[in-house]
């Protein structure tokens, strides 16, 4: 497995990751996050960098995460991480850990302070993601502050404290 940035022929490839990640029981309707993305490309908030996929051998993509600009108390201090998404075959086998790594290195490298998501309480705090509250930064909505995480980096400052505010077009959802 590769992890490298997104490049323009990824786009399609990147919607069916998050088209069969996020495919609901049903069957019906195309999941939310695999029109987000393409929102987000088009936002103010897109950072290139922070749009990773992981490829297998013969470099198709089977994984993709990305992070946008957010703003903690209207600054631009922090990263709003998602979606996230695994192929359903490769689930389980350390593709979605491999690219929470790449882009927590990724946003530390480029001194970005603070990263946070809304996701479940029992698998972001491996990558050291706790509440947000606790580092003072509370949620655009009243998610449960479980879910509502942070993870503070090397260039966290005491003094980012505030709402977390998405790109726009998690406003929209």
């Amino acid at each position: 497995m590769l992890i490298r940035r997104e490049t323009p022929t990824d786009v399609d490839a990147i919607r069916a990751v998050h088209s069969a990640a996020f495919a609901k029981a049903d069957g019906g309707g195309v999941p939310v996050e695999a029109t987000l993305v393409d929102a987000l490309r088009a936002d103010e908030g897109w950072l290139p960098a922070y749009s990773l996929v992981a490829t297998d051998p013969d470099g198709l993509v089977v994984g993709h995460v990305v992070a946008t600009r957010g703003l903690v108390a209207g600054q631009p201090v922090a990263l709003g991480l998602g979606p996230l998404g695994v192929l359903p075959t490769w689930q389980r086998r350390g593709v979605g850990s491999a690219l929470m790594h790449a882009v927590l290195g990724t946003a530390d490298a480029h001194d970005e302070p603070l990263m946070v998501l809304l996701g479940h309480p029992d698998y972001y705090p491996r990558f050291g993601f706790r509440p947000a509250v606790e580092v003072g930064v509370t949620p655009p909505q009243p998610w449960g502050p479980q879910y509502f995480q942070a993870r503070p980096l090397s260039a966290w400052r005491e003094s980012i404290r505030g709402e977390f505010r998405y790109a726009r077009p998690f406003e929209k959802l």
